[in-house]
This record gives structure tokens, C-alpha cells and sequence, in this order.
């Protein structure tokens, strides 16, 4: 009897190793505990907060993207990092455009009313 090979097997996957998923489970956690950690402790203030809680969520996703997905490790990696960054710039305007809206309308909805909210409050005092 002819055994048939499975297209599945005869195709190289990009599957990690115990170890690699063991790695990138820790480092993730350090990454998030030491997120954590840096709000909590109050470490770091202002600006310098932002920029490393920013700094530790792209380490994060580079992580995740190399021990979790294996970006980079599949037979065809062009096609997949063409759909990833495709995906990176629509995420980006999504959020973008959110924040351009939320901007505008904090701009001409909160602050319209602002002289009648603040001669109501001068009165009551």
C-alpha cells in the first residue's frame, strides 16, 4: 500500500520550540511587571514615564512577534511582513484619526460653553 505524503508535512512550519515559547512568556511578563511597576512605584514622572512605558510596549510587541507569531521565520516572510506592515499602517490611522477627532471635539465642545459654566460656578461662590 502507497502512502501519500500530507501537504502539511512536506512544507517547512514555523513553529517554535518549548524553550522559545518558555523565553518569550517570561520576558513578556518582566516587560509587563516592570511596566507595572514603573506606574506603580511612581519611579519615573511626566514625560519620562510616557517614553518608557512607550519604549517597553514596542520591546512587548517585538517579543510577542517573534516568539508567538515567528514573524520572519515562515517560508514566505516577504508576503507576511507586507500584510503585517499593511496592517501596522492601518492601525496607526485608525488611531490617528481617533485622536484627531476626539482632539477637535474637545476643542469645539467642551470649551464652548466654558464662559457659562464659569460665571455659573463665580456665582454660586
Amino acid at each position: 500500500m502507497e502512502q501519500t505524503a500530507h501537504p502539511m508535512d512536506t512544507e517547512k512550519e514555523a513553529h517554535g520550540t518549548y524553550r522559545s515559547y518558555i523565553i518569550g512568556f517570561v520576558l513578556s511578563i518582566v516587560l509587563t511587571l516592570a511596566a507595572y511597576f514603573l506606574v506603580t512605584e511612581h519611579v519615573l514622572a511626566g514625560w519620562t514615564l510616557i517614553f518608557a512605558i512607550i519604549g517597553l510596549s514596542i520591546v512587548q510587541v517585538l517579543v510577542q512577534l517573534l516568539f508567538f507569531l515567528h514573524l520572519g521565520q515562515e517560508s514566505k516572510p516577504y508576503w507576511n511582513l507586507i500584510s503585517f506592515l499593511f496592517m501596522v499602517l492601518v492601525v496607526g490611522i485608525v488611531v490617528a484619526g481617533s485622536l484627531w477627532i476626539m482632539y477637535n471635539l474637545d476643542e469645539r465642545v467642551m470649551h464652548a460653553g466654558m464662559d457659562d459654566k464659569q460665571t455659573h460656578l463665580e456665582t454660586q461662590f
